[in-house]
């Protein structure tokens, strides 16, 4: 559907305006990615209509969330006669900028596992969790695997959770490593649910080869989901310890 600017008398109410004084960029670029959401695509026209602001403004916070990855553009289909000139150009989230916005797939998830507690009680809540971990790990595990040292294996697996999105990384911290987990899509659920956590932890230990243990986690309050994983100890021969 293509949104002319005098299509920005419909969204008339849809957004909370006014966005603020002029310097609040942050409430504003919320305001603008709200429009967005709700009403995209649009014009960007129809959207400082609406917001009460200069088309010049808006354009600015656009670009910002294009540049961001949150905003994508697509071309308003010609109605009629074929006019002069490019053909006006709408704008709408993507799903990294929906996912700025609320929390309905929680909630959702939340409500379909403590139905499932209901029903199956914790072993079912946790063959659930099991499975959801097996699904996403295996897509990775033998590039993972391949590698001989649980600390190699480690780097493996941050690079292939931060391609899950959990934007991971790993450092050296002496007597092993640390994978850390800078983002965690189901935190909100994990912290309802431990058994997602838990069963995270035992899926690491079983695809590095190592023990590992949990120093923190996103859903506990913690900054960021830490994991430590020591050296592989080494005999003189150059085998594993018994």
């Amino acid at each position: 559907m293509k949104y002319a600017e005098s299509d920005s008398q419909a969204f008339a109410g849809s957004v909370e305006a006014p966005v603020g004084p002029p310097g609040h960029d942050g409430r504003t670029r919320r305001a603008v990615a709200r429009l967005l959401l709700e009403r995209g695509p649009v014009t960007a026209a129809a959207v400082a209509e609406v917001l009460g602001l200069s088309p010049t403004a808006v354009r600015r916070h656009i670009d910002a969330l294009l540049a961001d990855g949150e905003a994508t553009t697509r071309e308003a289909p010609r109605s009629g006669q074929r006019g002069r000139g490019r053909p006006a150009k709408l704008f709408l989230l993507t799903e990294t900028g929906r996912s700025r916005f609320g929390h309905a797939y929680d909630d959702l998830a939340v409500a379909a596992l403590r139905f499932l507690a209901e029903q199956g009680g914790e072993e079912a809540v946790r063959a659930f969790a099991q499975r959801r971990m097996a699904a996403m790990v295996d897509r990775h595990r033998a590039a993972i695997t391949a590698l001989p040292d649980p600390v190699d294996r480690a780097a493996a697996l941050a690079s292939a959770l931060s391609r899950e999105g959990y934007a991971a990384s790993t450092r050296d911290v002496g007597a092993g490593a640390q994978l850390c987990q800078h983002h965690c899509p189901v935190a909100h659920v994990a912290a309802e649910f431990p058994q997602l956590c838990e069963t995270e932890t035992e899926t690491f230990a079983e695809i590095l080869g190592s023990h590992v243990q949990r120093l923190a986690t996103i859903a506990r309050g913690d900054a960021v989901c830490t994991t430590h994983i020591p050296n592989a100890v080494k005999t003189p021969d150059g085998g594993e310890p018994a």
